[in-house]
Parts: structure tokens; C-alpha cells; sequence
């Protein structure tokens, strides 16, 4: 079973505190920034930042899906989520870039052993790296 990442980034044309505010806004933004791919999106406790819990469903391909209850966490630059129900962790991270910020996703968990781990190691990266862009987009979108 090893680790297994996927990693995405997009500049945005905001200074890295609002964009960090935007990332860690699990009440308003968020559910405007996330692609289809993500169904019964819903936030528990809190709504901003740390300490805000937030569930929803990834529905990475047609028959692999995954119940995410994510517990927030936020320090300097950095929001991480941290799913109660696998080994899965998104990390958003943002650094200034120019006269905006560079926002970069990053999610990993322990991978399946034997045969299937290799294929979940090579092609889930993958997939998840669409994903990723596809909700960062949308993130630059609602920062423009």
C-alpha cells in the first residue's frame, strides 16, 4: 500500500489573503467553485475556516466514488483537509505569484496493495488531476 498524489495549480489575480479567505469560506464559496464531480455537498460545523466540517460526495468516475468528511484545519498560507472516513488529505496551499497568488491542490492517501494499487498509483492521479483543474478554474473564476 503506498502513497499515492495528485497535485494541481492555477494563478489567481488576488492577493494570497483573500484567496486563502476564499479557499477556507466552506458556506459561500466553496459551493460555487466545485465541479459536478461532487454531489450532497454539505458543511456541518462552522462554514469558515479552521475548525469548519464540510461532507459531500466525490464521484471520481462513473463507478468509483468516495463519502468525504473533510475537518478543516488552516495555518499561515496553508488549508488542509483531512477526511474522517480514509486516509485522503487535501492540502491548498498559497503563495504570493506576481500581483496575485499562486494556489496549489494537493491530495494524497494510502493506496491499495498488489496488482490494483498499481493501477490505482498510475491512472487515479490522473483523474484527479482534471478534477483538481477544473475546480481551481472555477476558483479563478470567482476570484477574478
Amino acid at each position: 500500500m503506498g502513497q499515492v498524489s495528485a497535485s494541481s495549480s492555477i494563478t489567481v489575480a488576488a492577493d494570497p489573503k483573500r484567496a486563502l479567505e476564499a479557499i477556507a469560506d466552506y458556506d459561500t464559496v466553496r459551493p460555487r467553485i466545485l465541479s459536478p464531480h461532487y454531489r450532497d455537498y454539505k458543511v456541518v460545523e462552522g462554514g469558515k475556516g479552521a475548525g469548519t466540517v464540510a461532507e459531500w460526495t466525490l464521484q471520481a468516475t462513473e463507478k468509483r466514488s468516495r463519502n468525504v468528511h473533510a475537518v478543516v484545519s488552516v495555518s499561515d498560507s496553508i488549508v488542509t483537509e483531512r477526511d474522517s472516513n480514509s486516509t485522503m488529505v487535501n492540502t491548498w496551499t498559497v503563495t504570493p505569484e506576481g500581483d496575485g497568488a499562486q494556489v496549489t491542490l494537493r491530495t494524497t492517501w494510502k493506496g491499495a496493495g498488489g496488482i490494483s494499487g498499481i493501477f490505482e498509483g498510475i491512472f487515479a492521479p490522473l483523474g484527479l488531476k482534471k478534477i483538481q483543474a477544473e475546480v481551481l478554474e472555477n476558483l479563478r473564476r470567482e476570484l477574478a
